[in-house]
């Protein structure tokens, strides 16, 4: 099967879906491997690497999408994409499509079969390729965060771990799975009090055991409420497989927070968390609203691609070669991946959207 890797073009971002080891192996499985002029570029890869591994380096966009068949990148397609996918394509990328019906629509006037990431998911429920971006995406959080509360940066000037002598921060985290999980850890190996929202029994437990600084409770709205009123750092990191987000935090909860306090929406890929969310970019990652400073940048792990390219090409491998090899619809996880074909939106998340 011709295989195509485009350059990532959304804002800031620098991943790139293969590293060249991953494509020498498809290579030598005898398919051929197409990547665009520079696509791993910001990710410490140039063109000779992959060049000397067989693959074939495609002057532009155009002549890359024009010899694949199976086009494998990171982020959702934007306009220098969609102006060249084709009915026969078979997109393999993360979509996030509960939060853009246009570019839903785009896809499903297009015809093509999209198989998002963040939905391919396993008989028990897990989310193998949703899961490394996630765990980069909770660390993220929390660096960002911190580096937020700076007085400089608008913060409220607070030292997140304290020291002797003064009081520790307070991180209040909603979900514990891959992405919440590794914020609570993050804030609480520096020192912070943590809070973790959370409905799962098993998941609390894990959260407790992190430390004695950490606390696992369930959402009651008071309780949400009681605990926000003294955050320093709130992270939404709540998930519905392939659905948009539920909404955990209103504007009245924000407002009743202390200002130059800082909100993290992990959950903005899926439309976001927190009542007052919209979308930023690494160019512009942060906005006010209610005095409090929120980061909700749609690509976070795009920030440190050497890093999150290999974990992506690490998860995506064994899964780009099902697909390669023709056989993929025998493959449950894949086929409960799809999300739009032939003009059809087939998600059961995505069922119900207007486009």
């Amino acid at each position: 099967m011709r295989i195509g890797i485009p350059r990532e073009t959304k804002t800031l971002e620098g991943r790139v879906a293969l590293v060249p080891a991953a494509c020498a192996d498809l290579v030598r499985r005898g398919h051929e491997v197409w990547i665009e002029k520079d696509a791993g570029i910001k990710s410490g890869f140039g063109d000779e690497a992959y060049s000397a591994l067989g693959v074939r380096i495609a002057p532009d966009a155009a002549a890359l999408y024009e010899k694949a068949e199976l086009v494998v990148k990171v982020k959702e397609p934007i306009e220098g994409d969609l102006k060249h996918l084709r009915r026969d394509h078979l997109l393999f990328c993360y979509l996030h499509l509960a939060a853009e019906p246009v570019l839903t629509r785009r896809l499903l006037d297009i015809g093509l079969t999209g198989i998002a990431f963040e939905t391919v998911e396993l008989e028990n429920g897990d989310l193998p390729l949703l899961a490394p971006m996630s765990v980069i995406a909770g660390r993220i959080g929390i660096q960002v965060g911190t580096h937020l509360l700076h007085q400089p940066m608008g913060g409220k000037g607070k030292l997140l771990g304290g020291l002797p002598s003064t009081e520790r921060g307070k991180v209040v985290v909603f979900g514990a799975g891959m992405a919440g999980g590794n914020s609570a850890a993050l804030a609480a190996s520096g020192g912070a009090n943590v809070v973790v929202f959370e409905k799962r029994q098993d998941r609390m437990a894990q959260m407790m055991a992190l430390g004695a600084n950490v606390t696992a409770l369930y959402p009651y709205e008071d309780v949400v409420a009681r605990e926000l009123q003294s955050a320093d750092i709130v992270v939404g990191a709540v998930l519905v497989t392939g659905a948009k987000a539920p909404n955990v935090v209103s504007r009245s909860m924000i407002k009743a927070m202390e200002p130059g306090s800082v909100l993290v929406d992990i959950s903005v890929d899926q439309g976001g968390c927190f009542e007052t969310t919209r979308a930023t970019t690494w160019k512009a990652p942060t906005y006010v609203e209610e005095g409090i400073t929120h980061f909700a940048v749609t690509n976070m792990p795009g920030a440190v691609p050497q890093t999150s390219s290999q974990a992506i090409c690490a998860a995506i491998l064994p899964w780009v070669q099902k697909l390669a090899s023709g056989s993929w619809h025998d493959s449950a996880a894949l086929v409960r991946g799809i999300n739009v074909e032939g003009g059809r939106i087939v998600h059961p998340a995505l069922k119900d959207m207007v486009v």
